[in-house]
């Protein structure tokens, strides 16, 4: 049965109804979810000519802004949608999303609070209040919103969005099962592109899909492959950058090393066909289930084979995607059957890194507002990774090792504040937490330099800052949990051969920071080890890594 295209049917209704204000709404919505956001407000402003402060008509034109980068517009248009409809749910969510994208953190989180009281039984609601809790490190209802997602998950509620879902004490059979849902909803919605004609024998073409191509994180693991990667004739190198150019000098070597296609700003089905008009063969998909991803455009099969890496530290659950990229430690043979794709795994740490890279001098303890001695212990993962528990666990740290300071990422709203007010009610002096505010990357690693040891999270490990860490000389001690988003600072241990940052228990895990912290010479030896293994394993070797890749990437293609 062929399937209906939803924007198709909206713009019969308002050739039919032109002077139907309702018409051009649902168009507005159908533009949007294509991806559309100028043919999206276009649509707004129709209805809104028609019938002047509609409320729907509103808040689609500000999540049109939204999708679009006009901040203050999305917050403008979606305050006054809510001003004229207060008990709206929808509208309070999409204010919650503009607001936090614009900075407003705690009035964000209002909006999300408004909209859940407004319909306490809605999933997804819930879902948007908790994940937004987290990052503020507001624990209030945690555990009654937690129950709540993951019950609906159980249920069979497709509305919750798996990223956010990493963070909950789920076992890899829920994070499939949410990661299912959420693809069988977009299935229902998306159009897949003819299949695509047979290519002749020759070299791979092989495509990169993600937003973070330039100063971002995906950017900074991978640019040193890609330059590897440009020595490898089998593999024809295609990146398309759904993020703008940012001017980077990450964005100039990655320009360099590989064919760049800037498809920013495009709706889905462009994206799919620039994708499909290069012919290229085998597209790996690079943000996933995270934010600024465009599963549709995957969904709609714009490569043959398509591959799942990197950006997303779980099971996609889409039948759209063919395989997993993974090493053995981050998803061994018990975690496979929690997959949907088929699971291709490097003989080394799946995760690459930008060895090119040069630590420059660090600043001064003062300038980080640090104190002159005593233990350093960081962990710069995002604010949303710091639950009670694994906050818990760090104070304990700190209550073991007199003099020590705590030194984290600052959080967004009134987040530091909220874990400074949780180190005194477990009776520690808060100005024992050190907070640094988000830094030009390489300021980043001049200031890790001066962290003793960096202390991990659960379940929801330091991916990219554990990869920093260690780059920058700081041991990383973790504990392995039973995700791959809770293996991937295992890993990095593991390939590095630093085995014993590897610990079992929370209880292991305390005694072994609290022993390293008041023992100096251990501490040296450990951070002397680190030095020599950074350079003596493999994790750290991109030309390795590259014919690793290529290897993987040739027998995906045979498949």
């Amino acid at each position: 049965m062929q399937q209906v295209d939803p924007r198709h049917q909206a713009r019969l209704a308002t050739q039919r109804a032109p002077h139907d204000a309702m018409a051009w709404i649902i168009l507005a919505d159908a533009e949007l979810e294509a991806g559309d956001a100028v043919a999206g407000e276009a649509a707004c402003r129709r209805a809104l000519a028609l019938r002047p402060g509609h409320p729907e008509a509103l808040a689609r034109l500000g999540r049109a802004h939204w999708m679009r980068g006009r901040r203050d517009d999305a917050v403008a248009s979606l305050r006054a949608a809510a001003s004229v409809a207060p008990n709206h749910p929808g509208i309070a969510v999409w204010l919650g999303h503009a607001l936090e994208d614009n900075g407003e953190a705690e009035a964000a989180s209002d909006a999300y609070a408004r909209a859940h009281a407004l319909a306490p039984d809605e999933p997804q609601l819930a879902a948007y209040l908790l994940a937004w809790r987290r990052k503020l490190c507001d624990w209030r209802d945690l555990g009654a919103l937690s129950a709540q997602v993951r019950d609906a998950v159980r249920r069979g509620h497709a509305a919750v969005e798996p990223f956010a879902f990493l963070s909950e004490d789920a076992t890899a059979a829920e994070q499939l099962q949410c990661a299912r849902l959420r693809a069988t909803h977009i299935a229902r919605h998306v159009r897949p592109l003819p299949p695509p004609s047979p290519r002749g024998a020759g070299t791979i073409r092989t495509g990169f899909l993600s937003n973070g191509f330039g100063a971002h994180p995906t950017g900074l693991l991978t640019v040193a492959l890609f330059e590897s990667l440009a020595g490898h004739a089998e593999l024809d190198v295609h990146l398309f950058a759904l993020n703008r150019d940012d001017g980077s000098p990450i964005r100039q070597r990655l320009h360099a090393a590989t064919t760049l296609h800037d498809v920013a700003d495009r709706n889905h089905a462009r994206v799919a066909h620039a994708i499909r008009d290069v012919g290229i063969d085998v597209l790996f998909d690079l943000r996933g289930w995270g934010g600024g991803g465009v599963p549709e455009v995957l969904a709609m099969r714009s490569a043959p084979m398509q591959v799942n890496w990197l950006a997303y530290p779980g099971t996609s659950g889409a039948p759209w995607i063919d395989h997993v990229l993974a090493d053995g430690f981050v998803l061994p043979d018990t975690l496979a059957p929690h997959f949907s794709e088929h699971v291709v795994r490097l003989p080394r740490c799946f995760q690459p890194s930008d060895t090119s890279r040069e630590l420059a001098a660090p600043p001064s303890r003062a300038d980080c507002d640090l104190p002159a001695e005593g233990v350093v212990f960081c962990c710069f993962n995002n604010s949303y990774k710091l639950n009670p528990r694994s906050v818990s666990r760090l104070l304990a740290v700190l209550q073991g090792v007199p003099g020590s300071v705590l030194w984290l990422l600052s959080g967004p709203g009134r987040a530091d504040d909220r874990l400074r007010a949780a180190a005194q009610a477990q009776g520690i002096d808060p100005s024992r937490l050190v907070f640094m505010r988000k830094q030009p990357h390489a300021d980043y690693l001049a200031r890790l330099q001066h962290a003793d040891l960096f202390l991990d999270t659960d379940p929801y490990n330091a991916h990219t800052t554990a990869s920093d860490a260690l780059w920058a000389g700081c041991p990383v001690l973790t504990r392995p949990g039973g995700t791959f988003a809770a293996r991937v600072a295992g890993s990095l241990n593991h390939h590095l051969g630093m085995h014993a940052m590897n610990v079992d228990t929370d209880e292991a895990f305390v005694a072994q920071a609290i022993e390293l912290g008041r023992d100096p010479q251990m501490l040296a030896a450990v951070r002397a080890e680190l030095a020599q293994r950074r350079s003596e394993s493999g994790l750290f070797d991109m030309d390795g890594f590259a014919r690793d890749f290529v290897a993987a990437v040739r027998g995906m293609a045979k498949r």
